[in-house]
Formats: C-alpha cells, structure tokens, sequence
C-alpha cells in the first residue's frame, strides 16, 4: 500500500514538470513556424525557407505538445481541462488539415537541376531548380550567399517555359560577381551579385 501511495506521489510530482516542458516545447515550435513563415523571400536564411516547406509538421508537433501540456497540467477534476483539450482539437486539427489540403492543390515543389560554387568562392552558390505544380515548366535561379546556418537566398532569374524560346539552357558564373543566363531562344542575360548576395536586378522571361 505504501509502495502504491508513493508511486502515485511520484507520478504527480513529474506531471507539472512535464506539462511545463511540454508547453516550452509547444512555444518553441509555434514561433519558429512563425518566424519561418514571416521570412522575406529575398535574403532569408536557407534554413528558414527549409523550415517553411514542413511548416504543417511542426503545426501537429505544437497541437500535440499542447494537448499533452493541458492533460499533465490539470487534474482531473478540473472543469477547464476537457473544454481546453476539446477547443484545441475542435480549432487545431480542422485547421491544420485544411492547410495541408490546400498545400498539396496549390503548393508547388522545387527539384534541384544543377548547384555550382562562384569561382574561387566556397560560400557563393548558383542554385537552379525546376518548380513543379504549374502547366508549364518553370525555371528559378537563386544565388545562395554565406554558410550554414547564416545562408541567404536570393533571387536572381525565372524562366517561364510558356514557349520554348523561354526555357532556361545555361546558367554559368563568369565571374566571382557576375552570372550568365541563357534561353533556349539564344537570349543572354547578365547580372553583378553583390558582396552580400544580392543581385543587381532580377530577371523574369515568360
């Protein structure tokens, strides 16, 4: 009997600590998705546009922490836990489903096509990748400027495939700062990328 008194002593005695941990958890997760979500597109930390492409996981992640932080920090005889649990479910799960339904009709994905380190230049990227979702293919070219976990991205050309003069053929450094984008057409265009990663304009085909 004393053994069951005191497990039973032992049990509640971790509940608090671990609701606590788990509304930290929740905290946590719910702000970086925030962050992510709220980053500019030009400049923003690689790792951060990552994040934004599983946004939906951390929203379940941060709806499970927090049911499990309202069951381990009320009792059972509180009259706020079933409401708080039910409101969360009610409100959460809906939501995040109709997110992720709307993501895989309206979301697109990027499959990388070719990555080339600047000339004489470890932490300078040309990133290409093709963007699906979309009727007809489309191009993008970012410059990836800095080292993880301080990468940037930046835009600096697209290449709507519309028509076939517009599609993207060659992508090339030609110099530690400048970059050369070629259609399928036979247009050339050149761009400077500055120290920080920022390219003197952005080009846009199609």
């Amino acid at each position: 009997m004393i053994r069951i008194v005191r497990g039973i002593m032992n049990y509640t005695g971790y509940r608090r600590p671990s609701a606590f941990l788990l509304l930290t958890v929740a905290a946590a997760l719910g702000a970086v998705a925030v962050t992510a979500l709220e980053a500019e597109d030009e400049g923003a930390l690689v790792l951060l546009i990552g994040i934004r492409e599983h946004v939906l996981l951390l929203g379940w992640l941060t709806l499970a922490a927090l049911t499990g932080a309202v069951f381990l920090g009320l009792p059972k005889s509180s009259l706020l836990r079933t409401p708080l649990v039910t409101m969360l479910l009610v409100i959460g799960a809906p939501t995040l489903l109709l997110g992720g339904l709307a993501s895989a009709m309206f979301g697109s994905s990027d499959d990388g096509v070719k990555t080339e380190s600047a000339p004489g230049s470890s932490d300078r990227q040309l990133v290409v990748v093709e963007r699906g979702g979309s009727l007809d293919p489309v191009w993008c070219v970012y410059v990836h400027q800095g080292s993880p976990p301080l990468e940037r991205r930046w835009s600096i050309g697209c290449f709507d495939g519309d028509s076939e003069d517009n599609a993207l053929s060659e992508t090339v450094w030609t110099a530690p700062d400048r970059v050369r984008m070629t259609t399928e057409g036979g247009a050339v265009h050149e761009l400077t990328i500055a120290p920080d990663g920022r390219p003197d304009r952005v080009i846009s085909v199609g």
